[in-house]
């Protein structure tokens, strides 16, 4: 995808014009608020019971989740802190606290809290979930498998098969991950809500690789109609949107999701292509998000910034430059996506991208037309 831009960007913090215009619409306080004040109440009745902070830490990930909100994941770092200055941390916070270091994308940081978790509790389902994540978003596909194997005995059957099946199908083993999975989402009629929903996008996903649009749209909106739609699934979508130039879609899916920055980047593509005058303002926000990242450190937006270099600034080069840092640190088929995306805009050769596809065997429909072009000599 490649949009023209419309506005020249700085680093600058963006400032509304007027006292009137909206720059973020925050989350209304309706049923989870109740529930976070109820269960901060408990902890705070009982502050020395490990019990009601599991939970309140929990919730608040699960929100950050699904309301795409950064600022929940700080609020579970803060709940969580004390309980990891004991002298003996139970498995489930340090397993929490891995899930934290993942949310920011500081792997091996995460793998080693996990690490620790599982030598206190080897039949902790959770930190084999977790591990089986992070190993499979760097692109260690046989190590990812090995985690998830426990989870066909210590969860519940849909999870162990999500997880088993997601790796299969990013390391040459598409076609039987997808009809596996298909198999056990139709028999998983009794499964939590959120587990059917991450069955039903990962489906969706397997399916967009396969080239099977219309299977893929399918899942996509089976999944949206689960309570609770999560920032993965809304971005996943979005890009399956994008794809086929369904622009007002996007913006209707979006326009109430842009507290995270890759939502807000998917609602800007929109937006550019429909020529909406809300572009402008979103890429002046999105420059200064992506500049205040950096500041802090915060490398887990890199992808989606080489995006808005490639596609919005058009800046080649430096797209490149930092699709390959984000290369560095995750492998899923997005990051190869724009990496390859980056390098023909340059004309370079993504070497270690190429390795990697050969030997992970990744099957990919909209990585196979990049391909070519590298195949037919465009670099």
């Amino acid at each position: 995808m490649s949009v023209a831009v419309l506005s020249d960007a700085g680093a600058q913090a963006y400032l509304p014009k007027t006292d009137d215009e909206i720059v973020e619409v925050l989350p209304a306080r309706g049923e989870s608020w109740l529930e976070i004040r109820y269960l901060r109440k408990q902890v705070a009745a009982k502050p020395n019971d490990l019990e009601p902070a599991l939970a309140l830490v929990r919730r608040y990930i699960e929100l950050g989740r699904a309301e795409s909100d950064p600022r929940y994941f700080g609020y579970a770092e803060a709940a969580l802190a004390p309980w990891l200055t004991v002298a003996q941390p139970s498995a489930e916070v340090l397993t929490l606290r891995a899930t934290l270091f993942q949310n920011r994308h500081e792997f091996p940081a995460a793998l080693e809290y996990l690490h620790w978790a599982l030598a206190r509790q080897p039949r902790l389902a959770q930190a084999w979930l977790t591990r089986a994540a992070i190993l499979e978003v760097q692109g260690q596909h046989a190590d990812a498998l090995n985690s998830c194997l426990p989870l066909l005995k210590l969860a519940e059957p849909l999870i162990g098969q999500v997880c088993l099946n997601s790796i299969l199908s990013v390391s040459g083993q598409l076609d039987t991950a997808y009809r596996q999975l298909a198999r056990a989402v139709s028999a998983a009629h009794s499964a939590a809500p959120a587990d059917q929903q991450w069955a039903l996008t990962t489906l969706a996903e397997m399916a967009e690789r396969m080239g099977n649009n219309d299977a893929a749209d399918g899942y996509y909106r089976q999944a949206l109609q689960m309570p609770r739609c999560n920032g993965y699934l809304l971005a996943t979508y979005a890009d399956y949107l994008l794809d086929r130039n369904r622009f007002q879609d996007v913006v209707e899916l979006l326009a109430n999701d842009t507290r995270a920055d890759g939502l807000l980047l998917r609602l800007t593509f929109a937006e550019i292509a429909l020529r909406l005058p809300t572009a402008a303002v979103h890429i002046d926000a999105l420059t200064a998000r992506f500049a205040a990242s950096r500041m802090r450190g915060d490398t887990s937006h890199q992808g989606d910034e080489a995006r808005f270099l490639l596609h919005v600034l058009n800046q080649p080069e430096s797209a490149l430059a930092l699709a390959q840092k984000n290369w560095d640190v995750q492998r899923e088929p997005r990051d190869a996506r724009i990496f390859l995306e980056a390098a023909l805009a340059a004309g370079k050769n993504p070497q270690p991208l190429l390795a990697f596809l050969t030997e992970s065997k990744l099957q990919d429909a909209r990585l196979q037309t990049l391909l070519a072009q590298i195949g037919g000599g465009r670099i």
